[in-house]
């Protein structure tokens, strides 16, 4: 089981901040937990241990173990939990139906098993919470490029280096249809369950370039055909970049999350199915997100030593909070259609906005 430990005993850990080295990935603890109450005293503790920590290669986890978190309590830390049901814990607490202490040591061991791309995640979002989202992208693409270059990515590639890969695609992935002020995009890769690749990218791209541009578009529908919107980056694809450098430059310049976040209010984005990585990331920029009621919500970048590398560090903490989108990253597993609403991730739920999405 996971320490959990009083903010006054993390600050003595750490030598009220004289240690530099005491906790952290390069100390072999990459995630420290502690406890937040609501006394006033040890608020102060948990304030002042933040603070200190901020820079610091960590992934800060409070623990409220009764009824109703404090407002306000523990907001330097990076991942707040909370024991029961949803009802008793309000953003930007995580609710644990089956126990704090079962969720943190999940969390713990996600960290050990990536503590770079862990800790990383977590300075990633203390630094991108004031930044515009353009910017935040900016900052994202930076530590992603990084991460490409880590070796716990580097063995993920190596371990996956006899899949077999797939036919790239020789026909446009994206579908554009102009009607009237509504311009409706589809990704159209339904066989691979529309998996986020370069071809994707650079379409959609394009094709939301043309509503930048167009002032008579009024509208922009973005969907998904087949079983789900996007099943995230094509994985055949992951490792072909060799210059990190590179790639950050083209990130950069060839992002549709920004285009997306620029043209928010026009937006909406209709996810279903399968929504994983870019297939979370992407829509969050929209203004308004609808969801099918099967939509699941996924991000498994930690897992293969990275970041969410479409944006994701920039929209999903604008919609959901710093402290939730740094546990949906790390814990890496799904939530349903019914806690993205709660959360802010999407905006409604109504199956009937999806006519002809495929089998």
């Amino acid at each position: 089981m996971t320490d959990v430990l009083r903010a006054t005993d993390a600050l003595d850990l750490i030598a009220d901040g004289l240690d530099d080295v005491a906790v952290g990935a390069l100390a072999g603890r990459p995630l420290v937990a502690v406890e937040v109450t609501g006394d006033a005293n040890d608020e102060r503790a948990v304030d002042r241990l933040a603070a200190l920590l901020r820079e610091s290669p960590v992934v800060l986890v409070g623990v409220w173990r009764g009824v109703g978190p404090a407002p306000g309590a523990g907001l330097g830390l990076d991942v707040l939990l909370a024991e029961g049901g949803a009802d008793r814990a309000a953003r930007p607490w995580v609710a644990c139906p089956d126990g704090v202490d079962a969720e943190l040591d999940h969390l713990s061991a996600a960290a050990e098993r990536s503590p770079g791309a862990a800790v990383a995640l977590a300075q990633l979002l203390r630094v991108g919470e004031p930044l515009a989202a353009a910017e935040a992208v900016v900052a994202e693409s930076w530590v992603y490029s990084l991460l490409q270059a880590g070796a716990h990515h580097r063995g993920w590639l190596d371990d996956r280096a006899d899949r077999p890969r797939r036919p790239r695609p020789d026909r446009p992935v994206v579908t554009v249809e102009r009607r009237g002020p509504v311009l409706a995009l589809a990704l159209d890769r339904p066989e691979v369950r529309n998996a986020y690749g370069t071809r994707m990218r650079d379409e959609l791209v394009a094709a939301l370039h043309l509503a930048v541009v167009d002032e008579s578009v009024e509208t922009v529908e973005l969907r998904g055909n087949g079983p789900a919107f996007c099943s995230g980056g094509d994985l055949d694809e992951f490792g072909t970049a060799t210059d990190p450098a590179a790639a950050h430059v083209v990130r950069t310049t060839r992002n549709a999350g920004v285009h997306i976040a620029r043209l928010a209010p026009r937006v909406r984005a209709f996810v279903h199915g399968t929504c994983v990585g870019a297939g979370v990331e992407l829509p969050a920029f929209a203004g308004e997100v609808v969801a099918r009621s099967d939509a699941t919500f996924l991000l498994p970048e930690v897992a293969m030593g990275l970041v969410p590398g479409a944006g994701g560090t920039a929209s999903i903490p604008r919609r959901v909070g710093r402290h939730r989108a740094a546990h949906l990253a790390l814990a890496g597993r799904p939530i349903d259609a019914a806690t993205a609403l709660d959360w802010g991730l999407v905006d409604r739920i109504d199956d009937d906005a999806f006519p002809s999405t495929g089998p």
